[in-house]
């Protein structure tokens, strides 16, 4: 580290967050204090992505990094989230934290949203991502050895049949016309399981598929070498 500051990854337990954290470290501009993320109550799964928390801890101790976790109810308002999240912000930025990365891509309202909620954290937001051709970035993690499964789908944009399946190259080449390559619109989330940002892979174990929200949602459970075997 070159004394640029402590950062917090913002861990979504997606490919983006994940390759985040790789291209930070990469970087070696800061020393990484942990993955910080929002887990709904109730469900004891990310957010969003609807990961269990068990698998999110696994990725935790596979990335070696400690796990934040800001705790949200279901169907949060934005209010309840920003509250959340600012409480975290402040314990974060009073245990020596001066960043927070972000894997976000392109969408300038997001980007936004992010430096304006930050402007009084006294935390500073970085995007190592922010602006990279998408598929080509896809196809980059692929090649780094990157796995990761369709978690979450908006099936109003994407197929349902696509909830599930890995995130590869076939993948890629069966997405339709207009779906962007790394699911940055909102059309799908994944849920890492392996990359060079881990020590070993998660095992996991397909589950069922549901819907739920408006959207569907391709359960992963945790499992064991054994039973990956």
């Amino acid at each position: 580290m070159n004394g640029a500051g402590r950062a917090l990854v913002s861990w979504s337990s997606g490919k983006d967050s994940a390759w985040a954290l790789e291209a930070i470290r990469r970087e070696g501009r800061f020393e990484i204090a942990g993955l910080l993320t929002t887990v709904t109550d109730s469900y004891r799964r990310v957010a969003m992505h609807g990961v269990r928390e068990e698998v999110l801890e696994a990725q935790a101790a596979r990335a070696r990094l400690p796990l934040v976790k800001v705790g949200i109810p279901a169907s949060c308002v934005n209010a309840v989230y920003e509250r959340a999240m600012a409480e975290a912000l402040d314990r974060a930025r009073r245990e020596g934290i001066t960043h927070v990365v972000f894997g976000d891509l392109f969408l300038e309202d997001v980007r936004r949203y992010r430096e304006e909620r930050f402007a009084a954290s006294g935390v500073t937001p970085v995007f190592p991502l922010w602006g990279r051709d998408t598929r080509r970035l896809a196809l980059e993690m692929l090649d780094a050895g990157l796995e990761a499964t369709v978690v979450s789908l908006d099936p109003q944009r994407l197929p349902a049949s696509f909830a599930g399946r890995p995130f590869d190259r076939r993948f890629l080449g069966d997405l339709p016309a207009g779906v962007d390559a790394c699911g940055e619109n909102g059309e799908f989330h994944t849920c890492v399981t392996a990359g060079p940002m881990f020590d070993a892979p998660v095992v996991v174990l397909p589950g069922e598929v549901v819907r739920r929200d408006g959207f569907v949602f391709a359960d992963l459970i945790p499992g064991s070498p054994s039973a990956a075997a």
